[in-house]
């Protein structure tokens, strides 16, 4: 495995190592703070404001919204927070996860952090390694052996004893002298939003607009030409009463898809929700040929030919569609109204209607026909 690929493994181990001290001492928060007695158990303290002040025998567990160890502590100090300071002695490791951290005392061993913005102070020193994932890391007291971080700026004003690794995507600021070892950068990608130019744009723009215009408008023929009655039929519903059929549109959008939810949490009402749901979408596609052919009813009073009516009108529609923030008020306009219109077709030929079968009539008698008088043929002629 190569230099490269260790540091990074590194790195992920120490973003991971953050992630499980939230996670740990977040649940350990709610604990009374033990007191300290000398014994060299673990101790843990949370609340608000933590400040281990006294001399600790063992480790320490800490959480809250600020935790500073000012005293001295034998063994690590593990700790959560939104503000971390180490202002004491610590003979062990640090684990700290927290937006701020600064350490202004003196560790003995290395430290594992997890921050925002990380300082070693002047005065604060860590004697062996500092493994971190911050945004903003700024040495200026002593690190004793090698420092490897990911970050996004790094300054370093005091003392490094051997190597730096640092994976940016800018350059760090290092003082002279400042590094007894080596220092690696390893270039990272910034990320940034791309710029698209305004030109760029505007020319997706209008290709997306011909293309909806080429696409959609056979769409609007191919209706036209194969269900022209079912399109005269819907739309009859639109031209006298328009506010009906937006209302039982709107009505319906958010009526239809809560019962069709409902449906299907049930496990016997799940079957009919689905086959609910795919005339459901189908019907809200046909908006589109429904609005289309309406458009064009409405322009093209003296042309009955229902070809022509839904290409105008899909033209019409398409052109609407493509404006920004106008095509949401034409989008809406055209699933109501076209739902409406639909549903109002629909329950006009109700074809789930079943009439009560009625009696047949008895049938009348012919009435007898009079006979008819047979009139005398005359003698034959002697």
């Amino acid at each position: 495995m190569n230099t490269r690929t260790t540091h990074f493994l590194r790195l992920a181990g120490a973003a991971a190592l953050g992630g499980a001290l939230i996670l740990t001492l977040g649940a350990s928060a709610a604990a009374t703070p033990a007191q300290t007695d000398g014994s060299g158990g673990p101790h843990f303290y949370s609340g608000v404001a933590v400040d281990v002040s006294g001399p600790v025998n063992g480790d320490v567990y800490a959480a809250g919204q600020s935790v500073t160890v000012s005293g001295d502590v034998t063994g690590d100090v593990i700790a959560a927070a939104q503000t971390i300071t180490i202002s004491g002695r610590v003979d062990g490791n640090v684990r700290l996860a927290g937006q701020d951290v600064t350490i202004t005392g003196q560790v003995a061993r290395s430290g594992t952090i997890f921050a925002s913005d990380l300082l070693v102070a002047t005065g604060g020193s860590v004697q062996n390694d500092i493994v971190a994932t911050a945004t903003s890391i700024r040495v200026a007291g002593d690190v004793g052996r090698d420092l490897l971080v990911s970050v996004t700026d790094l300054r370093i004003d005091g003392t490094v004893g051997g190597d730096v690794t640092y994976a940016s995507a800018t350059t760090a600021r290092i003082a002279d002298g400042a590094v007894a070892g080596s220092v690696e950068h390893v270039q990272t990608q910034q990320s940034s939003a791309p710029q698209i130019s305004p030109w760029a744009a505007v020319l997706g723009w209008f290709l997306g607009l011909v293309y909806a215009l080429v696409a959609l408008s056979l769409l609007t023929v191919a209706a036209g030409l194969l269900v022209p009655r079912t399109l005269v039929r819907v739309t009859d519903r639109l031209l006298p009463s328009p506010w009906r059929a937006l209302l039982v549109g709107f009505v319906a959008a958010v009526v239809v898809p809560i019962g069709l939810l409902l449906l299907l949490v049930t496990i016997a009402g799940a079957p009919l929700a689905l086959a609910g749901l795919l005339v459901w979408i189908v019907l809200t596609l046909a908006t589109f040929l429904v609005g289309a052919h309406y458009l064009g009813r409405v322009v093209l009073r003296t042309s009955p030919h229902p070809v022509l009516q839904s290409f105008v009108g899909g033209l019409i529609l398409i052109v609407g569609l493509q404006i920004p923030v106008l095509n949401i008020l034409v989008w809406l306009a055209m699933v109501f109204f076209g739902l409406g219109a639909e549903l109002l077709e629909l329950y006009r030929q109700r074809p789930w209607k079943v009439d009560a079968l009625t009696p047949a009539a008895p049938p009348v008698p012919a009435a007898p026909q009079e006979a008819q008088p047979v009139a005398a043929s005359d003698p034959p002629r002697q």
